[in-house]
């Protein structure tokens, strides 16, 4: 079973409070995965659990009029892609300035689509609040009057946005695999998910985002079936070159987080790119098992030590995923390509491995004997017993007696003893402390 969570994207025009309600709805529940260079910081969805309801919420980056001249192309852009990606979309509009020409414009193409929108208006707060009827005019429903700022009307919101959402998890059949081919536009995503099939399911030109939206397509591989889910771009006619990286990080998150695996497709001419490192950071924060596929490999001039050379900057740029699993391919020419599910089912394993308890105990017991976890604050950190809490990613739990004594450093060398001891290659793990009064390894 595994569960396929509806989007809900926020639009808005500039200044109208959309990153104080993304917070205020997100509260807490981001956490700080990794303080590594490379990690996206500037994140922008959060999953939402309202009322037993769970939903991903994402932060659509604004509807920015870069220019004047840009004005109406940015807006149309930036609101169809919206549209594309999201179940649901909530538009939020300012109540101090009212109806503007800019929120008539998107109400047009929202009214058009085939997707629900809530409408909130923002800044309630000290404001006459019969202000509120005049975006009965947008013809997008009943408005909410919110004020993100204090908190204000966003429950009243959010039941509204889950109204037509089914509790129930989506269920899938258990035995498929669940594969995202993720990466920037034009790095070959397409031409791997062709070879693959052995036809062409997807259109392949050498322009930046041909497929539209995400298309799910049946494999089997060895006896394992998997579902590919090819995420190959946005397809548009106005050339905004940031819209279109923007929303293919956006689209990249949706389908990062159904998948079991991920394949990153970079293309090997141009190395990894901020676009990539990016890319790379979601599918380290979501957990997933990967692997990064140096595409467009029969381009690259090579001698003896190429890859080798290649694997070193990689592992340079992808610090907090030193992880990482490379496999050098020619989409266009086949070469590797046969590896590809065969590495992808390797990932899979490593991040659904168990280690028992006896061992795991065993191995760190002799990593704390090769580097005892040094004083903070005149005391000592005391780690009692490890057990694994779970897989996928596999994650560990270390019972100790004060999780304020432990170092991000010390983590950091428990996680290297662990990954010497064991194969967890392309996978991500965690580590999680927990205060508990007990016996000393």
């Amino acid at each position: 079973m595994s569960t396929k969570k509806p989007l809900v994207a926020v639009v808005g025009r500039p200044n109208v409070g959309k990153s104080t309600f993304f917070n205020k709805v997100a509260g807490r529940r981001i956490s700080i995965v990794d303080d590594m260079p490379g990690v996206t910081r500037d994140r922008i969805y959060v999953d939402v659990d309202w009322l037993g309801y769970h939903f991903t919420l994402i932060d659509t980056g604004g509807l920015e009029l870069k220019s004047d001249d840009l004005m109406w192309k940015h807006i149309r852009t930036q609101a169809e892609l919206a549209i594309d990606i999201s179940d649901v979309i909530i538009f939020l509009v300012d109540v101090k300035t009212g109806v503007t020409s800019d929120d008539l414009e998107v109400a047009n193409l929202l009214r058009k689509a085939n997707k629900r929108v809530v409408l909130a208006v923002n800044k309630i707060d000290g404001q006459d609040e019969s202000l509120v009827f005049d975006f009965y005019s947008l013809g997008l429903g009943h408005p909410h009057p919110i004020s993100a700022a204090q908190g204000l009307g966003i429950g009243d919101l959010l039941d509204d946005v889950i109204s037509g959402f089914e509790r129930k998890d989506i269920e899938e059949e258990s035995d498929v695999l669940k594969i995202a081919v993720v990466g920037k536009p034009n790095s070959g995503k397409s031409s791997l998910v062709n070879y693959l099939l052995g036809y062409e399911r997807s259109i392949v030109t050498n322009i930046a985002g041909t497929t539209r939206d995400a298309i799910d397509t049946p494999i089997e591989y060895e006896g394992q079936k998997f579902l590919l889910i090819d995420t190959a771009g946005i397809r548009k006619k106005a050339k905004v070159d940031e819209d279109v990286e923007y929303y293919s990080v956006v689209r990249s998150i949706a389908a990062i987080r159904r998948a079991d695996i991920v394949l990153i497709v970079v293309d090997s001419e141009e190395m990894l790119t901020e676009q990539d490192v990016k890319i790379c950071g979601l599918v380290h924060e979501a957990g997933k098992p990967s692997v990064i596929l140096m595409n467009k490999w029969d381009l690259i001039e090579k001698n003896t030590n190429t890859a080798y050379e290649f694997t070193n900057k990689l592992k340079e740029q992808l610090k907090f995923m030193s992880y990482f699993k490379p496999l050098y391919i020619s989409a266009l020419t086949g070469r590797r390509v046969n590896q590809v599910l065969k590495v992808a089912l390797e990932v899979y394993e490593n991040a659904s491995r168990h280690i028992s308890t006896g061992l795991l105990n065993e191995i760190i017991g002799n990593a704390i004997l090769t580097n005892e976890p040094p004083l903070r604050s005149g005391r000592r950190l005391k780690i009692y017993y490890a057990v694994q809490g779970g897989t996928n990613p596999p994650t560990f739990v270390f019972f100790v007696n004060d999780t304020s004594l432990i170092h991000f450093s010390y983590l950091r060398f428990l996680e290297n003893h662990i990954r010497d001891s064991f194969v967890f290659e392309g996978t991500p793990i965690k580590l999680v402390t927990r205060a508990r009064e007990g016996k000393e390894l």
